[in-house]
């Protein structure tokens, strides 16, 4: 990855909207050479996709509560079926293999605690080899999803 291509990534970090003669410009190149490198860095995995930034609270989604999570079975292929578990898990937004006391950090979005309370008890818990949790409640998001470059 180059210079041009660091560029081009930068610029869709901050508007993933823009055309590519708009990002032709911005990076200093012409379009074709351009859109061949956004065409390269697609179809190698640098850049997964585009998406929209939504607000959560017009969906009813304001409550996040990061759950710690300890398992009673870390071998590779209770990890493996943990994995597989949470992807079905439609409200755990983030998850992470955490080098801790504990082994994993999940991050739930919900609407409310009564909401993330029923998640909890009825989906995280009963994910495979989970021996405990603990919950911690954000009460209110500073800054999200900024990747740095």
């Amino acid at each position: 990855m180059d210079e041009f291509d660091r560029k081009i990534v930068e610029a869709l970090l901050a508007d993933g909207r823009m055309t590519v003669t708009e990002l032709a410009d911005r990076i200093g190149l012409s379009k074709t050479p351009t859109q061949l490198r956004l065409r390269r860095l697609v179809e190698s995995g640098v850049i997964r996709g585009f998406r929209a930034i939504v607000d959560p609270a017009e969906f009813g989604k304001e409550h996040v509560a990061f759950t710690e999570v300890k398992l009673s079975d870390t071998r590779e292929k209770a990890l493996g079926e943990f994995n597989t578990a949470v992807l079905r898990v439609p409200e755990i937004e983030e998850c992470h293999m955490i080098a801790s006391s504990f082994d994993y950090l999940l991050k739930v979005r919900t609407a409310d605690i009564r909401s993330y309370r029923r998640v909890l008890g009825e989906k995280i818990s009963s994910l495979p080899h989970v021996a405990s949790t603990s919950t911690f409640v954000a009460m209110e998001t500073v800054r999200e999803g900024r990747l740095a470059i």
